[in-house]
């Protein structure tokens, strides 16, 4: 057999099933399309009419206010059908309680329980309600949420939908605990915070008026060191002064009767206390020696001894030289005389 027949009789049959086929598609295609059109979608809108519309029409709820309950238990089947397209056209597909549209449907399949139109209704409306039912969640009305759930498991408990809402509603239950129970948290730290606070504030304000009555009263104890400093050279000097002047009366005496006498202080000078050794309460002693002029005034006056030494040396000279004497006599006629005095500087 010649090949090239047969090669060419095998492509005229491939080409002849082409059309073929393309012919059988097409034909399907067009009864498909026949039946959504002429079947399918006129079933749909019927069951839409009797139920009361399409579940996605929007409906405006911005100026109605949530209706009443309902007396789901007096009306009948057609009161109930009624209510219930009424409330799907509304959009009250699982709220408020006691007046929506499953509450009425599933009363419809309690009276009689093959009711076509609310079984339809229920399951083609069930997506819509479930959306209702998260909306709930979603805005924590965790007990209306609840109630709206058990409401779709009355009407298909097998449905997976009721998993997910469940898992979704236990979720944001346990959110808001853990979010409340982080804002107690919170507050109990801000107050101890606050206690803190508080207590610290009291105790720096204690300490302060603590250290304002010590300043207090060390400021007192050194005013009163301060003016027992400057009292006690003075009085010293003062009693000095008393003596010679006694003494001075006496040598008064003497002199009038023309015997030898030594000389006699009558005007002493109080030594001034060296600043330095005030500051540091240092005490002391200076021992000097001088001579009394004719005249009863001092001149050469030395240190012979100091404790401690020329801390207080310049103040016992600078005292000294002031001093007036009743000078010596020796045989009625006054003379010069050496004489040797023991400063104290106390505090």
């Amino acid at each position: 057999m010649d090949t090239r027949y047969i090669l060419d009789t095998r492509r005229h049959a491939r080409g002849a099933i082409r059309p073929t086929m393309i012919a059988i598609i097409a034909i399907v295609v067009l009864l498909a399309v026949g039946a959504w059109f002429l079947i399918i979608k006129p079933h749909q809108d019927l069951v839409m009419a009797d139920s009361g519309g399409h579940p996605s029409t929007p409906v405006s709820t911005a100026t109605r206010a949530a209706p009443p309950p309902a007396n789901v238990a007096a009306m009948d089947l057609n009161q109930l059908l009624a209510e219930a397209r009424t409330a799907m056209n509304e959009q009250r597909y699982l709220a408020p309680a006691g007046n929506n549209a499953f509450e009425f449907y599933l009363r419809v399949l309690e009276k009689e329980p093959g009711n076509k139109v609310a079984s339809d209704a229920l399951r083609e409306t069930f997506p819509f309600a479930a959306n209702s039912a998260e909306q709930a969640i979603n805005s924590r009305d965790f007990n209306e949420a609840q109630r709206q759930i058990d409401l779709l498991a009355k009407a298909d408990p097998a449905n997976f939908t009721l998993t997910i809402l469940r898992s979704k509603l236990d979720a944001q239950r346990k959110t808001l605990d853990k979010q409340q129970q982080l804002a107690l948290d919170q507050e109990k730290a801000a107050q101890l915070a606050a206690q803190k606070a508080a207590a610290d504030k009291a105790a720096a304000d204690q300490l302060a008026e603590q250290q304002r009555a010590l300043a207090a009263e060390q400021q007192k104890a050194q005013q009163a060191r301060t003016a027992q400093q400057a009292s006690q050279p003075t009085s010293t000097t003062a009693n000095a002064a008393d003596s010679t002047g006694a003494a001075a009366a006496g040598a008064d005496q003497s002199g009038a009767s023309g015997a030898n006498t030594a000389a006699v202080l009558v005007k002493a000078a109080p030594a001034r206390y060296p600043t330095a050794a005030m500051r540091t309460r240092q005490q002391g002693w200076v021992v000097v020696t001088f001579t009394v002029d004719p005249d009863g005034k001092t001149s050469d006056v030395k240190v012979l001894e100091s404790q401690p030494r020329h801390v207080f040396d310049r103040a016992a000279i600078d005292a000294v030289e002031r001093y007036r004497f009743t000078p010596a006599m020796k045989n009625g006629e006054a003379v010069s005389s050496i004489k040797q005095q023991r400063i104290e500087f106390k505090l």
